[in-house]
């Protein structure tokens, strides 16, 4: 017997909202667009370019990054970012500040005699540089790996289902990354290779819970062939309702624990799947549905055939 949380009978008119919010999407995707200046767009070192220092505590350790990041602002390096590996006994500390090429050997040389007079014998167990070459060679791949994976999911969909469906779900999923990077935006967080992987996880999971949707979505059209579409659209979404709030909840549920327990390192990509969970969620129902029903209420033959069949029901 399958787990539900949702009665089967659940009858929330969804479609009927769908206006309301699309327009509460655009709010917020406007709102990020007027953030861009505003807050700018913070890129990681992976994208900008900088320095990465690993060192390692012999003897004694730090309390906490806190006392290393000061340590690293006295030297003037503006904004760093000091990570501890593993756990909180973990003496092994990831220091990263932006910087010009050339100079890592005397940085690193000073931050060592700084550190040890703060705090204890300190190694040096790696010191490199990311150039900003390199940082947008992984921007342009991140994003071509963005647009390369929309246009597959709609070859996809078109093959799977029909050529009508595929443009809702590519719109949902371009939906989910604009917000969940418009989040970023107006919050002032960077964006690195973990929130360049936590975006192309949200692609892949809000595209299963949209398939989810399409799916139910075809079987109620081939069995309710004299329904309004918005009518068997609903339907359909309140009948994987269930199964949509136990898979996001239980997804949720993980990636909140990473992003409590996860660590500096991991935060990131936590945060962004916590906002991409929400907004996949949202967007398989008000965004890839609608979108559905707007392209087959403008092009497709369902609504004549509807109408025409429900004529003779009405004299």
């Amino acid at each position: 017997m399958s787990m539900e949380i949702i009665r089967p009978d659940t009858n929330i008119d969804f479609i009927g909202k769908w206006k309301i919010c699309v327009g509460i999407s655009l709010a917020v995707i406007g709102i990020s667009l007027l953030a861009i200046p505003v807050r700018g767009i913070r890129l990681g070192l992976d994208f900008a370019g900088g320095h990465e220092i690993q060192v390692k505590f012999t003897e004694k350790l730090p309390d906490d990054e806190g006392v290393v990041r000061k340590i690293v602002s006295d030297l003037g390096v503006t904004e760093p970012t000091v990570v501890r590996f593993g756990e909180a006994d973990s003496a092994e500390f990831l220091i990263r500040f932006r910087g010009q090429d050339g100079q890592q050997g005397q940085v690193a040389d000073q931050l060592k005699v700084e550190l040890e007079r703060g705090i204890g014998p300190v190694e040096l167990e790696r010191v490199g540089f990311v150039g900003p070459r390199v940082g947008a060679e992984l921007q342009s791949a991140g994003l071509k790996a963005i647009g390369i994976s929309c246009l597959l999911i709609l070859i996809y969909i078109g093959f799977r289902f029909s050529p009508r469906f595929a443009p809702g779900a590519v719109v949902a999923l371009i939906h989910d990354i604009v917000i969940t990077s418009g989040v970023f935006v107006i919050l002032g967080y960077e964006f690195d290779l973990t929130v360049l992987a936590a975006l192309l996880a949200i692609l892949g999971y809000s595209l299963n819970d949209t398939i989810i949707v399409y799916d139910r979505i075809r079987e109620n059209m081939a069995l309710h062939t004299k329904h309004d579409l918005a009518d068997v659209l609903n339907r359909s979404v309140n009948q994987t309702l269930s199964r949509t709030l136990l898979t996001s909840g239980t997804t949720m549920l993980a990636v909140l624990a990473l992003l409590v327990a996860g660590g500096p390192i991991i935060r990131p990509f936590a945060l962004a799947m916590v906002i991409g969970i929400v907004v996949g969620t949202y967007s398989s129902i008000y965004i890839a549905s609608p979108t559905l029903l707007v392209l087959e209420r403008r092009w497709g033959v369902r609504a004549t055939t509807s109408a025409k069949g429900s004529r003779p029901a009405r004299a």
